[in-house]
């Protein structure tokens, strides 16, 4: 991500809306999946571009002057990336100043007290080279709760020409007293042949079966394809769960794996009530499921799994429980 990355289409229109805003702070909102990063860096990119607006296509930033360079490097001197540590590893993005013990950890997943008092500093020193500053949070939701209270005073009353937006694919589980002080831009998945053609130009073959397990979100689905997560594996997908083939799933990361077999419940949900299945529309059940009730229930256990899913869990055990657990629904077992 350190080199410009084209914009993707669903994104300009609401892009060039947000730019029209005044607010101190804007709150992106939308599923994960829809490109939240992107969007939130192309608006602190208009505000730092420095091309004069009358020579600039719209409102959006010009991509050619040095304060636009600035930012496609992650090098802007007025501009702050408050992101979790594994974020910026995930991302390649350097690596922020930290104490080192000697001691190897795994990246954090969360955004800390001691990254947002940095961010408070830079608040508070003059811009460098541009009449703003822009500080990008993201994903606004990996702020823990001591950070995202340090964060507030400023939020609410930048210091000078500040100017926050905050990237959030879950803004429900914000607090209320962040929400409260940002205007809220909300991303939806673009239409369907949009997100199709987008794929196909990423070289994602099938994509209509990619982006359907994906939930219509396209970024999703080309990161599942990217990882090998491919049209047929998503095919064979249902039924090797119902078989209970937790071997077939032992690379994929636990948050995903749980994310998709919630998404399998779901469609198996709509089968039991002669609805149309949304996430695996080739998917034919052979057997009848263990009921709605269990099925849902099965869901919830799923979605509470995946918001601790980045625990440090045995992996190959944790894969065979997903599994053997949806399957018990899945399969309603012969009577004895």
């Amino acid at each position: 991500m350190a080199n410009r990355t084209e914009l993707m289409p669903w994104l300009h229109r609401p892009l060039a809306e947000a730019l029209q805003r005044r607010a101190h702070a804007l709150l992106v909102a939308g599923p994960a999946g829809l490109g939240q990063f992107e969007f939130s860096l192309a608006l602190v990119q208009a505000w730092l571009c420095e091309t004069p607006p009358a020579q600039r296509p719209g409102v959006l930033a010009c991509g050619h002057c040095e304060g636009c360079h600035l930012v496609d490097q992650r090098s802007h001197p007025d501009l702050r990336l408050l992101v979790p540590e594994a974020f910026r590893v995930q991302a390649g993005l350097a690596a922020e100043d930290e104490a080192d013990d000697g001691k190897k950890r795994k990246p954090s997943q969360e955004i800390k007290v001691d990254q947002v008092r940095a961010t408070l500093d830079f608040s508070e020193r003059t811009a460098g080279r541009a009449p703003i500053k822009g500080v990008l949070v993201h994903p606004a939701e990996a702020m823990n709760a001591v950070a995202a209270n340090a964060l507030l005073k400023t939020l609410e009353e930048p210091p000078g020409a500040m100017r926050f937006v905050l990237g959030c694919g879950a803004a429900d589980s914000l607090l209320p007293t962040i929400r409260s002080r940002c205007q809220s831009v909300v991303l939806t998945p673009p239409p369907r042949d949009q997100a199709l053609a987008w794929l196909a130009a990423q070289g994602v073959a099938d994509a209509e079966t990619v982006l359907d397990a994906s939930g219509g979100l396209p970024l999703q689905a080309r990161d599942h394809a990217a990882a090998g997560r491919d049209a047929a594996a998503w095919r064979g997908f249902p039924e090797r769960v119902a078989a209970g083939e937790a071997a077939a799933f032992s690379g994929w990361p636990l948050p995903v794996l749980a994310d998709a077999l919630g998404r399998l419940l779901h469609d198996a949900a709509a089968a039991e009530v002669g609805a149309p299945l949304r996430y695996f529309r080739a998917w034919q059940p052979r057997q009848r499921t263990a009921g709605l009730e269990a099925v849902t229930r099965c869901a919830g256990e799923l979605r509470r799994f995946a918001r601790q899913a980045d625990h440090p869990w045995n992996a190959g055990l944790a894969v065979e429980s997903l599994v053997a657990r949806a399957r018990e629904v899945l399969v309603k077992s012969s009577p004895k």
